[in-house]
């Protein structure tokens, strides 16, 4: 009798969790996607500001977007963990650097095809322990679809990914350094990583 109840007790514990634990999940889902709505109107904004100079702007939409952005995670993930681990330290430092300058330059150089769309946030969505957040740049004859998808590291929710017309960014980023990798190796790639423009990511406008 006395075990029928430990697991009784056991049983409903385990229920009372997990039914507290989904307001807390419920609450990180729209937490995120505030996030994502008051940093895409942040940037909007600057970019609307045409008497601002080019070199400010970029700065503070940079200082808008990296915070929620895990960089060395997204680093780690467009090279595979394969070819991270035989890196060395110094390689993954220097990969990293240059994956991160890479990846910044490239985002605010598709942001110079902006045009004054309009840019709506869909509801965020949980995805196993992800949160998915669907995004469109809407114009007057067409919408176009980008996810951010958030992970949570050290009690903070950081954008490890972000998928553009259907394709991943990572993904993207991984297919291109396979093949230099694969007939190279390390040291090729840090070669091509370190000349501006060597590699490429979808956009919005399919550029």
């Amino acid at each position: 009798m006395k075990k029928t109840w430990i697991g009784f007790l056991t049983l409903a514990l385990v229920f009372l969790l997990g039914t507290f634990s989904r307001p807390a999940l419920a609450d990180d889902t729209a937490a995120v996607q505030k996030l994502v709505q008051v940093k895409i109107t942040q940037v909007i904004d600057l970019l609307r500001d045409k008497k601002m100079a080019k070199p400010e702007r970029n700065k503070r939409i940079l200082d808008v977007v990296v915070p929620i952005f895990d960089f060395k995670t997204m680093a780690q993930l467009s090279l595979g963990k394969k070819y991270w681990t035989e890196m060395t330290p110094a390689q993954q430092a220097e990969f990293s650097e240059l994956f991160v300058k890479r990846l910044q330059e490239s985002y605010l150089e598709k942001l110079d095809l902006y045009t004054d769309e309009d840019v709506a946030v869909d509801e965020a969505v949980l995805v196993k322990s992800r949160i998915h957040v669907r995004s469109f740049l809407v114009s007057k004859t067409d919408k176009k679809e980008m996810i951010y998808k958030f992970y949570q590291v050290d009690e903070q929710w950081k954008v490890y990914d972000v998928e553009i017309l259907g394709v991943s960014i990572v993904q993207t980023y991984r297919s291109q350094f396979d093949g230099l990798l694969k007939s190279g190796g390390i040291e090729p790639l840090l070669a091509k990583l370190r000349v501006a423009g060597s590699f490429t990511v979808p956009t919005a406008e399919g550029k």
